[in-house]
């Protein structure tokens, strides 16, 4: 089955989702100086070598750019540096650690759901799907929840014209395109630095303050390295859920004899979400450069060429996955890459999948309908990076 994606207004770019194809899962588009990899195994291959496949993509840009993004910004960064800043955070999402958030996504869950009492509609976005991951990892961090509007502000200024972006457009264009999104973040850099600083004078028991009181090697991190580090967890300790709960009940109502097999059977909750994942990806690509001439997919690939693995295209390989458009609430084995694969493997899964499997079993106990609105249809961002409901309206009672 093919979504609506004109009427839900989703981005060209993931034709996938526009009933397209393609001919071959690697291809070099000239006009963008780069490559897109739209192939499972093709996929895998990129994100399973980091050696071959880096993250840096520094090397792509022209002398004199201002790369400060890269300093601590784990997605950036390749290699024994990426291993002991991950290592850093990774202890904050410990299984026993996200497990035993359960009860406060819980409690937050029922708190949002109870200001819709007496509605026959909702928008699932702006009343669950957002604020939820964002009040949890704004509690992790320790930077007050009721900022959220601040947040999702900078995450569309993160993420918008970037359909734009293109290798082949010369050196003073891109250039220019860095630093004009460079300086549209200063407000989010600015807000993370002074937290860090009174997080020096006050320390409190929050993540942040474990970034600034870190060591490696014996250095602390930089006001930059704590601040990218910050500002990613902030941004992609949010997002992803948002669209991870939003897709996963847009999912249930388009394929409304699969939502009842999961409203029958909650076991079956878990691989609805992950199906979700796969057909709707929240990050429908990524970015690597090549660290050497590689061959991929019977294409060579020259050394220093950006790579991108269309991560929502390769989910719906037929090499991979049976009937790869439709949703199988009870898909198993299941081994899609929303989240990555690799050493880059999304640290905030876990979290994610809690937030979801306890959202959508308390929404589906509170609420005997979750249908959308014909009149009021589902709208999606409008990004070539992220797939995801920006709203969803839905009918709530019979």
């Amino acid at each position: 089955m093919t979504f609506p994606a004109r009427t839900w207004g989703i981005h060209e770019n993931h034709y996938w989702l526009h009933g397209r194809t393609v001919e071959h899962p690697v291809e070099y588009h000239e006009n963008l100086g780069m490559w897109t990899v739209t192939g499972y195994p093709e996929a895998i291959a990129v994100l399973s070598d980091p050696a071959t496949y880096s993250s840096d993509l520094s090397s792509l840009f022209p002398a004199g750019t201002d790369m400060s993004f890269n300093d601590g910004n784990l997605v950036q960064m390749d290699g024994l540096e990426h291993r002991k800043l991950r290592r850093l955070v990774s202890h904050a999402f410990t299984p026993k650690i996200v497990a035993d958030l359960e009860p406060r996504i819980a409690q937050l869950t029922g708190e949002l759901l109870d200001e819709l009492v007496g509605q026959d509609e909702i928008e699932l976005v702006s009343a669950l799907a957002y604020p939820l991951p964002v009040i949890v990892i704004a509690e992790l961090l320790g930077v007050p929840a009721g900022d959220r509007d601040l947040f999702r502000k900078w995450v569309d200024t993160m993420f918008e014209d970037q359909a734009d972006f293109s290798l082949a457009e010369g050196e003073d264009k891109l250039r220019e395109d860095l630093d004009a999104q460079l300086n549209s973040l200063k407000p989010m850099s600015d807000y993370l630095t002074a937290h860090a600083a009174e997080r020096r004078r006050v320390p409190r028991e929050d993540l942040l303050t474990k970034l600034v009181q870190a060591e490696i090697d014996g250095e602390r991190l930089n006001d930059t390295e704590i601040v990218n580090f910050a500002g990613l967890l902030l941004v992609a300790g949010h997002i992803t859920t948002t669209m991870l709960l939003g897709n996963t009940i847009l999912c249930l109502d388009t394929f409304p004899d699969q939502a009842e097999r999961v409203r029958a059977d909650r076991s079956l909750v878990p691989t609805a979400i992950e199906e979700s994942l796969r057909l709707l990806s929240p990050f429908a690509s990524t970015a690597r450069v090549t660290a050497a001439d590689v061959e991929l997919g019977g294409r060579l690939i020259p050394r220093g060429q950006m790579v991108n693995p269309l991560l929502g295209a390769a989910n719906r390989d037929p090499r991979q996955f049976e009937r790869p458009d439709e949703f199988d609430a009870a898909r198993d084995p299941n081994p899609h890459i929303a989240f990555g694969r690799g050493v880059h493997f999304c640290l905030g899964a876990p979290l994610a999948r809690l937030e979801g499997r306890v959202a959508v079993n308390v929404l589906l106990d509170r609420f005997p309908v979750l249908r959308t609105i014909p009149a009021t249809p589902p709208k999606f961002m409008d990004s070539p990076v992220m797939t995801g409901v920006s709203s969803l309206p839905l009918r709530v009672t019979a």
